[in-house]
């Protein structure tokens, strides 16, 4: 038994790192490695098609005003993040969810419900720099990446298991999919929305909103949200850490505010 574990965990071990050396790229912005096994211009057309099928099922706002807000905001931000091969675009849902979404190649969505929480320019711009973040520091093809690469894991690790009895097969595959998700999926998506929040927290600054909204924006989010399930369940960080990290980088984002070629401030609120 020592025999197989052994050969097990070498197997694994021999996939993982077969599957990190050839699909590993850079984050822009934080110098981060990631795992990239999927083409960019794939992303992007998986992004193009889910965008499309979540704006036919959704109702379109009829508010001209945010809707030309959203975009005039997101276009700042779109510009200073460097992406022009991009074809941004932004959606304004009529929702009550106090929810925003960016998927592969630029295309964001944000819910009605959110704009109270907002309440100005620049917590819109603190919103959408981080789903513009997650754009260009293609979270969602790491994210497929990762999922990709587990399939590969597990399809080895199976195949080792393949004599081993019924009972053992589903007990050991079972606790390998929990510790993925637990050590390795979950894990990753929170460290994706810390990343955004930084690279987020930046553009707004580069785009000439006022950085420190974003400490401001958190807490209203705190309030405004519903119960939390325990950190290590999420995907998301708890509000509490995500404002202790943004404090700590609002010197740089100050920086760069003051560097920009345009300050707005808080900009109009709504």
């Amino acid at each position: 038994m020592a025999d197989i574990r052994s050969k097990l965990r070498f197997l694994v071990l021999v996939s993982a790192c077969t599957i990190t050396v050839l699909g590993c790229t850079t984050v822009p912005g934080t110098g981060r490695k990631q795992l990239m096994v999927i083409p960019v211009q794939q992303e992007t057309s998986l992004g193009v098609q889910a965008y499309r099928e979540v704006l036919a099922k959704e109702k379109i706002s009829d508010d001209q005003r945010m809707t030309d807000i959203l975009r005039r905001v997101g276009l700042r931000i779109a510009k200073v993040a460097e992406r022009p091969d991009f074809d941004w675009e932004f959606s304004l849902i009529e929702s009550e969810e106090l929810n925003a979404f960016c998927l592969p190649g630029g295309k964001i969505a944000v819910y009605t419900g959110i704009l109270p929480v907002m309440q100005n320019e620049a917590g819109m711009a603190i919103v959408l720099g981080h789903e513009v973040a997650h754009a260009v520091a293609r979270h969602g093809g790491e994210r497929l990446s990762q999922r990709l690469g587990m399939a590969v894991v597990e399809q080895v690790l199976a195949n080792g298991l393949k004599n081993a009895s019924p009972d053992v097969q589903k007990k050991t595959l079972g606790a390998f999919g929990l510790g993925a998700n637990l050590g390795v999926l979950l894990p990753y998506s929170r460290l994706h929305e810390l990343e955004a929040d930084e690279l987020g927290l930046v553009y707004a600054a580069r785009a000439g909103y006022d950085p420190q909204e974003a400490v401001d924006f958190w807490k209203r989010m705190q309030t405004a949200s519903k119960g939390r399930v325990p950190e290590f369940l999420s995907t998301h960080p708890h509000p509490d850490r995500r404002i202790d990290d943004l404090g700590k980088q609002m010197p740089a984002a100050l920086e760069e505010y003051e560097a920009a070629p345009q300050r707005f401030g808080t900009g109009e609120s709504f």
